[in-house]
């Protein structure tokens, strides 16, 4: 017999955004490392994934890591 883990919801939204780095990250054909310092660097974990989680967990991976990097392009192109 199997035994279920309950996860916290700050486990579920960390495991949510790691997952979009890493998506990203292969999309971009980038390491993770370097995605996660790119998005650190413009703000992009604190103050767009984390803030639109209830929005962007409930769209498909293609679109979410679609924004995502439309956005991180933006926000660095700003900086």
């Amino acid at each position: 017999m199997s035994m279920l883990i309950q996860r916290t919801d700050q486990e579920i939204l960390m495991g949510f955004v790691a997952s979009c780095i890493e998506d990203v990250a292969d999309k971009l054909g980038l390491d993770y490392m370097t995605v996660y310092k790119r998005m650190k660097a413009v703000g992009m974990i604190d103050n767009y994934i984390i803030p639109h989680y209830d929005v962007l967990h409930t769209e498909s991976r293609e679109n979410v890591s679609a924004g995502i990097i439309d956005t991180l392009k933006r926000w660095e192109a700003q900086q």
